[in-house]
């Protein structure tokens, strides 16, 4: 049984990041993937580093089971070809700079003419409209301009960079969302519809209370390291080997003094609560950083386990990929590569008991699947695909074993 976006055809002609984190998505769910390329380059996260045995190991991150094709989009006969595939198609991905498809002669109104039921999704920095729509949006630019390095970091400190792309891959997973919902509302419609995601709007989205704290109090959050701008304690504390986060929440705190062995706070009015520990947290912090080093973070989780006290290690990503639990998941996978052997692979986190998927076949070839793209869905002969290869409108590759 295949995924449950079997039978789902999506042409894709993202680039980098957040495109492709969302094409990812419809892959790992059991969409077929037409990853349109550049004749010659293709994607240029083909050309990013390190690499495994001359393969982008950023490459293979985001592109596990898509089909290449490649076409010059800039020839006439590319165009066709094109239009040809979005006519057999369910969706059309890209995240390009606004107007790019519409110079290209392939905008939304253009694809609906030829597939009035193509949903057609674009991501862009800060969306399809003026007054910023041809602004640089890079991810770290988003991330500025939406607010979210303001906030991270250490107090005091400069504007941080969270360690994931967030600026690209919260579009990517909005992106997603909004394909799904209009695939479920096409149902009913009978209709295609065109997407607009901007990656600025994303930021501001998923700023959890940020901006609603700004409303009810008008005081600009600022930086607070790892810890909650209300409950107290709430964050990552230094061990003798390393770094333990604990949360305590609802009315846990007599729980954690005696586990840390400082009753005497217990009834402290100036940590009575957690408001009141937030407005003391000057006080509190360099008494409950100085015991918290006295142990290990073993020995600090043990304790605050036995207390049902949540807690856990900051772990790094080596141990994350020992974690048993991740183990448990499956959420590190092995895939056979033909250049590379194995290469291991992130899983989707997205786990259906009933339709599940599976990745089974690593990121392609620059133009691996031109061939059988070309000669089974729109019945192209030899000769003919033999022609457009040598006319530089298409390129081949020998297909993997």
């Amino acid at each position: 049984m295949g995924g449950p976006l079997t039978g789902i055809r999506v042409i894709d002609l993202t680039w980098i990041l957040s495109g492709p984190y969302t094409t990812m998505i419809l892959c790992d769910l059991g969409a077929e993937v037409i990853k349109i390329e550049r004749p010659g380059t293709g994607d240029i996260a083909r050309g990013n580093r390190p690499f495994i045995d001359g393969v982008s190991s950023y490459f293979l991150s985001l592109n596990r089971r898509k089909k290449s094709v490649a076409i010059n989009l800039a020839s006439e006969e590319g165009k066709e070809i094109f239009l040809k595939l979005v006519e057999t198609g369910n969706i059309v991905v890209e995240n390009f700079v606004p107007g790019t498809m519409k110079k290209l002669g392939l905008n939304y109104e253009v694809l609906k003419e030829r597939n009035p039921r193509i949903i057609y999704a674009a991501i862009s920095g800060y969306g399809q409209n003026e007054p910023y729509a041809l602004k640089s949006a890079l991810d770290v630019i988003i991330q500025a301009a939406g607010g979210i390095m303001s906030i991270t970091g250490e107090p005091g400190g400069p504007p941080v960079k969270p360690g994931a792309s967030l600026g690209d891959i919260i579009a990517g997973l909005f992106t997603a969302i909004s394909i799904l919902t209009a695939l479920e509302e096409r149902h009913r419609s009978g209709e295609g519809q065109m997407i607009d995601i901007s990656m600025l709007d994303c930021q501001v989205a998923v700023q959890e209370n940020a901006f609603e704290r700004y409303f009810a109090t008008g005081e600009i959050p600022r930086p607070l390291g790892t810890r909650h701008p209300v409950f107290v304690p709430f964050q990552a504390f230094a061990t003798k080997d390393g770094y333990i986060v604990v949360a305590i929440v609802g009315e846990q705190w007599p729980l954690f003094c005696a586990a840390i062995d400082r009753v005497d706070l217990i009834d402290d009015e100036r940590f009575k609560d957690g408001y009141t520990r937030t407005q003391n947290y000057a006080i509190l912090e360099p008494i409950l950083t100085q015991v918290m080093k006295t142990r290990t973070t073993q020995e600090w989780a043990e304790i605050f386990e036995s207390m049902e006290i949540s807690c856990g290690p900051v772990n790094t990503i080596d141990k994350v990929v020992a974690h048993p639990q991740i183990q448990h998941r499956n959420m590190i996978i092995k895939v056979p590569h033909p250049k590379v052997g194995e290469v291991h692979l992130v899983n989707t986190p997205i786990k259906l008991l009933r339709t599940p998927s599976k990745i089974s076949r690593p990121s392609p070839e620059l133009g691996e699947h031109t061939e059988e793209v070309l000669r089974t869905l729109l019945g192209f002969r030899e000769e003919e695909i033999l022609r457009l290869k040598d006319a530089g409108i298409i390129q081949l590759v020998e297909c993997h074993p």
